[in-house]
């Protein structure tokens, strides 16, 4: 008998493995069934019980397991109640990762997960030698894939905070691309939001591989808690294991097809992707697609034609010479001021939305040193002005 909490993307198909397994299911959700008409569609028919709208929280007895979605708080009284009884909490992405006969990359950090996910499957899938399945945070699950997968294939995970801070698995390959403040209205603070980050290497084993970033001093701090072995990523340093750059040109040392050597693969000029934030997402990416397996000529190709994922520095449209681009999935002044950053051209900059209680400092000295205009817009709009004329 379990609950699931949260009807989110990745219960779905959570809610029908478990059916499949004969478990009694009762779905709770704060949305009422005209909010979600979508997603119950998606599992009609199933033999679910369902606790919708105000109080799906309330009388949470008598469950085996509660299986959360990860935006679910997970310092919430009725949650915290249920751990103080001893209820198993889990997930969709433990259940993944018991079911997955496939070695996993994973990736997290508070920028660039979804670019370097992508980018590292393309490269392997380049290889053409191994079926490589991308999923995870980046927008749909694997569960469904779990029959037709094997040992021989590759699956690659972009991995939130919320998605490891119950995972009780690590896995095979790891990178973490950054560490700055995010989220922290769902995390009590920040070491509770980096101990989250930490789940992606805590439970590897001496043979297991972790990259991470050099240049950014909260993730390469993280070293000495890591039990496999550690590789770096630098635009400004040359690591002793991993990928950095040297005039310019992208270096691979002692990883991979680099074993005991180094290998120059391309100029950085190369890379289609604007900003030097990107040039950090290839450079984890070649790094962790080596350790995978790939092939110099395949980084090279894919680094070479990737123009980036939706809703990143994404051009929409040219009107009257004036370039639009959308950068909405940057939700963080650490990925707003990178998206600013890359750009020499005069800026207006639409910004604002909800307040994940973080601080607009920073974003404020970027814009006051960078943008010509600023339209704010949303609950944050007021606390970016105050920023931006404090400076």
């Amino acid at each position: 008998k379990v609950a699931v909490i949260g009807l989110g993307i990745s219960n779905i198909p959570l809610i029908r493995y478990l059916v499949a397994e004969g478990a009694q299911i009762t779905v709770c959700d704060r949305q009422k069934p005209t909010e979600m008409e979508s997603r119950l569609s998606q599992i009609a028919g199933l033999p679910v019980s369902y606790k919708l709208g105000g109080g799906y929280l309330d009388d949470l007895q008598g469950f085996d397991a509660v299986f959360l979605s990860p935006g679910i708080p997970k310092d919430l009284p009725e949650i915290s109640a249920l751990r103080e009884r001893g209820v198993k909490l889990s997930s969709e992405m433990e259940v993944f990762f018991q079911l997955c006969p496939a070695p996993i990359a994973g990736i997290t950090g508070s920028s660039g997960k979804t670019t370097t996910t992508t980018l590292v499957g393309e490269i392997l899938a380049a290889q053409g030698e191994h079926q490589v399945l991308v999923g995870g945070n980046i927008g749909n699950s694997l569960l469904d894939e779990i029959p037709n997968m094997s040992a021989e294939d590759l699956v690659v995970l972009e991995l939130s905070s919320f998605q490891l801070e119950l995972l009780p698995y690590s896995p095979r390959y790891a990178l973490v691309t950054n560490i700055t403040p995010n989220h922290l209205d769902m995390h009590r603070n920040m070491e509770a939001y980096i101990a989250a980050k930490r789940h992606i290497f805590a439970f590897q084993g001496p043979d297991d591989c972790v990259v991470l970033n050099y240049d950014n001093p909260a993730t390469r701090q993280l070293k000495a808690d890591c039990r496999g072995q550690v590789f770096f990523f630098s635009r400004l340093e040359e690591p002793t294991r991993g990928a950095f750059l040297r005039n310019g040109m992208i270096t691979v040392r002692d990883v991979g097809f680099a074993q005991g050597k180094e290998v120059t693969l391309c100029s950085i000029g190369a890379v289609r992707l604007l900003g030097v934030h990107n040039w950090e997402n290839v450079l984890a990416a070649v790094t962790l697609s080596a350790l995978c397996g790939a092939t110099p000529e395949a980084i090279v190709k894919v680094i070479a034609t990737f123009t980036g994922v939706p809703h990143r520095l994404e051009l929409v449209e040219v009107i009257r010479g004036v370039k639009y681009y959308n950068d909405s999935i940057a939700t963080s002044p650490a990925r707003a001021i990178a998206g600013i950053k890359a750009f020499h051209e005069p800026i207006v900059l639409i910004a604002g939305g909800y307040d994940k209680q973080l601080s607009f400092n920073e974003l404020a000295e970027t814009v006051n040193e960078r943008v010509k205009a600023v339209v704010l817009v949303g609950t944050t709009a007021e606390k970016i002005e105050a920023a931006i004329r404090e400076r």
